[in-house]
């Protein structure tokens, strides 16, 4: 699945000590009515034990620019130090959100389902912030494009 070209998103949840983010390749549209997004999250990743229905989430879909953001939250960083890289607001759910990300989705998390290695995550999309320009950073074969 390498050879599958993907946008960074960072998608971030609330923890006891404060918001996890990690970053993601698999974020997509679901549907329209209601607005959801579609992410996979592995069940080994820091941020799983905080997806439960009805939790919060946001999603930030990262500008071609932001490449050191995607490092960081892909593992470059300790999680206690990933929000130091980039500039962040907090949105509406009380959840960081990346300024001068391509999109901002202030999101609930509607169901979970588990397949194999990872959890599917429903979320219904409440908020979007846009950026003028449509420039995504893409992921592909192990690098960024």
């Amino acid at each position: 699945m390498r050879r599958l070209a993907a946008s960074v998103g960072i998608v971030v949840a609330r923890g006891d000590e404060g918001p996890v983010g990690i970053a993601a390749t698999s974020v997509t549209s679901l549907t329209v009515d209601p607005t959801a997004v579609l992410i996979c999250v592995n069940r080994a990743a820091s941020l799983h034990a905080l997806l439960v229905p009805t939790a919060p989430l946001s999603v930030n879909l990262l500008s071609r620019g932001q490449q050191d953001v995607s490092a960081a939250f892909g593992g470059g960083l300790p999680h206690s130090e990933r929000f130091s890289v980039g500039e962040w607001r907090t949105g509406g759910n009380g959840l960081p959100m990346l300024v001068d990300a391509q999109a901002n989705l202030s999101c609930v998390i509607d169901a979970m389902l588990a397949y194999g290695t990872h959890s599917i995550v429903i979320a219904r999309v409440l908020e979007v912030t846009l950026s003028g320009e449509v420039d995504p950073l893409i992921y592909h074969d192990g690098r960024y494009l």
